[in-house]
């Protein structure tokens, strides 16, 4: 007995020695996903003129038909608002396609819209080509006008209309599958094929990242209203669930797993106006910039991307209150970030075991000329100092993590100093992106003190702003 308790807790250190180790790092196309930050949903269908949420999937075709469709106008007021890129709900829970496919009755081509010879995904991605943006596609599983949903029959079509959307529409950056999973027009509920779904992505478009409730490459946050988990893993255990109803619960998709054991990050969706469609009693309900940059502190600010609703109304164009709203967020988020504090500033580095400074070379880390320098600053496991000419007033601070070596920070301590007055900034993980505000503070200097699970130092960047304090997260 003295000999197996022993070797029992070193068994246990080595299994989560392991775990550790093996934690997962993101694909090339899910690092290119990060850097995204922020883009645009587009709700446009059959809902936008009859002025619902969900379509019963029984609306005359003849209901869409927007009279001055312009897809270059959204894609500028994205590019003006500083998205970089949009996604468009190419078929929502109604059924109705915005292209016309071969494998539904229920289309734009029986619409009365161009005579039957209009394509929204067409000149949605010339528009994206045409302005550098990214483009994406939502396809909901769910089909609520369908007459093969709730059969095997209806897995071919599904995976039919993907073909399409890669074939004629491509390149498409990501692949929204929605979660909501109800009967049909026969019904029946359906069983997807998730399986033959997947294959489908991978062999007709491997770079397509693609949304569900986990993953395959980018999970829900678990709400609707655009805030991610203060603690926010880019980590998730996906093995039992399914997406749509068979997922995690919401506060787990919030927060992810810490020794998840698949790279499925966090998306934030949530629409500039109380309903995701267009709805002429909303005009007037537009959030306001300064609840735009709140989300977007809570947000990109925490590691997740921000996936904004802005629905074109019924003549097809943006409305001029929802892009007043954006270009004010634009304006917002360029002036507070526009003058970085640290901006030529000198970092000290933690001293490693021959006495040597350790710089990374991709990392706006600038480390002192000479060793002596170095001794000045205290050895400690994973600190960085930060020190001013003078002193500074600074209420932000950004962080950024280098998640192609995976999320490895558990947690950090953030202290500002100004002579005898130290004050303290804690918090758990940092990711992609860690936008910390709090109350105005005059910096000498900045000590941050990083929890790493495997023992290194993984921050990658560090930025200070004084912003405006009716900015700071509510």
């Amino acid at each position: 007995m003295r000999i197996i308790k022993p070797l029992s807790l070193f068994l246990s250190f080595i299994l989560l020695a392991n775990c550790i180790l093996a934690q997962p790092k993101p694909s090339a196309s899910q690092l290119a996903w990060h850097d995204m930050e922020y883009y645009f949903f587009f709700h446009f269908g059959p809902n936008t003129f009859t002025d619902l949420e969900w379509g019963h999937g029984t609306e005359p075709a003849d209901m869409f038909n927007p009279t001055e469709l312009d897809c270059r106008q959204w894609v500028r007021t994205a590019k003006a608002a500083g998205a970089k890129g949009v996604i468009i709900t190419a078929k929502h829970h109604d059924g109705f396609c915005l292209w016309p496919s071969k494998y539904s009755k229920h289309t734009v081509r029986e619409s009365k819209w161009k005579n039957g010879k209009g394509d929204v995904l067409k000149e949605l991605s010339a528009a994206c080509k045409e302005y550098g943006l990214k483009f994406g596609v939502y396809i909901s599983p769910w089909d609520r006008n369908h007459p093969d949903y709730g059969t095997e029959k209806y897995n071919d079509v599904f995976v039919n209309m993907m073909k399409e959307l890669f074939t004629n529409y491509g390149p498409i950056w990501e692949l929204w599958w929605d979660g909501a999973n109800g009967e049909g027009p026969n019904g029946k509920m359906q069983v997807y094929d998730w399986a033959r779904y997947k294959k489908t992505v991978k062999e007709l478009s491997p770079n397509t990242v693609v949304f569900s409730d986990i993953g395959p490459h980018v999970r829900w946050v678990g709400n609707e209203s655009g805030i991610a988990g203060k603690t926010n893993w880019n980590t998730l255990d996906t093995v039992g669930f399914t997406p749509g109803k068979g997922g995690p619960t919401q506060d787990t998709l919030n927060t992810g797993n810490k020794f998840g054991k698949a790279w499925i990050p966090a998306e934030c969706d949530v629409s500039i106006r109380p309903g995701w469609f267009y709805h002429e009693a909303e005009d007037n309900k537009v959030r306001t910039p300064e609840n735009l940059f709140d989300l977007w502190l809570k947000s990109v600010g925490r590691g997740a991307n921000l996936l904004l609703n802005i629905p074109p109304d019924r003549r097809g164009k943006i409305h001029q209150n929802d892009s007043l709203a954006l270009a004010g967020f634009r304006n917002l988020r360029d002036r507070a970030f526009k003058s970085d504090l640290l901006s030529g500033r000198k970092l000290y580095f933690k001293i490693d075991n021959r006495g040597n400074g350790r710089a990374d070379g991709s990392s706006v880390f600038i480390p002192k000329d000479k060793k002596s320098e170095f001794n000045k600053v205290p050895v400690h496991k994973n600190e960085q100092m930060i020190s001013f000419s003078k002193p500074e007033k600074i209420n932000c601070i950004v962080l950024n993590e280098r998640i192609a070596n995976g999320q490895t920070i558990t947690g950090f301590r953030i202290v500002i100093i100004n002579g005898d007055v130290r004050s303290e900034i804690t918090g758990t993980t940092i990711g992609h992106k860690r936008i910390l505000s709090f109350p105005v503070t005059t910096a000498k200097s900045i000590e941050i003190y990083l929890t790493d699970m495997q023992n290194r130092d993984n921050l990658q960047t560090v930025n200070a702003y004084l912003i405006n304090e009716q900015l700071l997260e509510k």
